[in-house]
């Protein structure tokens, strides 16, 4: 017998689907993006040092894996429904504001725990940059002394050049994966105000402000380590070979 999705059977159906649709691109789409980086380890490796590195897709599919693997060694009594909505729910503001704003509004009628939802959101991702910011700052210092090092050793002529070339090589790739990084943070900061936008378009401009305020805090910690970056980066562009 043939029975009509309602609603919510509908979504999560459609939640199934994106889920696997996307872990079906994994092999292809993995972390393999970043291989042979000869970045410091202390930016490839840890608790945080792909959160901020992955597109999107690969944020999403990292978290679908997870979270539809908790559901099927679960005792959830659905383990269709349960990996639907974990493969869905891990994807959040990576996919995109609109895809962000709409699962919260389907997860969340009320706008008062929908608000407090994206708030501890925002408020998780910017304890997530905090933390790169304290793992990346160890390297930037290590970095700018090493450039001073190489300088004084360049103008001593006591450093051959291919020397310092390899030398230079690792601390341009720190910059690079650090770019890289601070590209999808603004982005996302970005992709939160959009959806605090469309939440005071909807007439909740008092509701909102909390929100504001959670992510112009991201987006100082942001700023914080994007100066540190821009500051390695003069740095080594000042070092030049002859």
């Amino acid at each position: 017998m043939r029975q009509a999705f309602t609603g919510s059977g509908r979504a999560v159906l459609g939640g199934l689907m994106l889920s696997v649709a996307l872990l079906s691109g994994c092999a292809s789409t993995g972390s393999g993006l970043l291989s042979g980086s000869s970045a410091d380890p202390r930016l490839t490796q840890g608790e945080n040092s792909d959160f901020f590195s992955r597109s999107g897709f690969q944020a999403c599919v990292g978290g679908a894996l997870i979270g539809i693997t908790a559901c099927m060694l679960s005792n959830s009594g659905n383990k269709f429904v349960c990996s639907a909505i974990a493969g869905v729910a891990a994807c959040g503001i990576a996919m995109g504001g609109d895809y962000y704003l709409s699962e919260r509004r389907r997860q969340y009628a009320n706008t008062t725990d929908r608000l407090a939802a994206m708030r501890a959101d925002v408020e998780k991702d910017s304890t997530e940059v905090q933390a790169r910011t304290q793992a990346a700052q160890g390297v930037i210092a290590d970095n700018k002394k090493e450039l001073e090092q190489i300088t004084t050793d360049l103008k001593n002529k006591t450093l051959e050049q291919e020397q310092a070339e390899k030398r230079l090589k690792t601390i341009d790739a720190n910059i690079a994966r650090l770019n890289k990084e601070l590209g999808n943070m603004n982005e996302r900061v970005q992709k939160y105000r959009e959806v605090a936008d469309a939440e005071r378009s909807e007439g909740n401009p008092a509701s909102v402000k909390a929100l504001d305020r959670e992510i112009d805090a991201m987006n100082l910690k942001v700023a914080v380590l994007q100066k540190e970056v821009d500051d390695l980066y003069t740095m080594r562009s000042a070092v030049t070979l002859g």
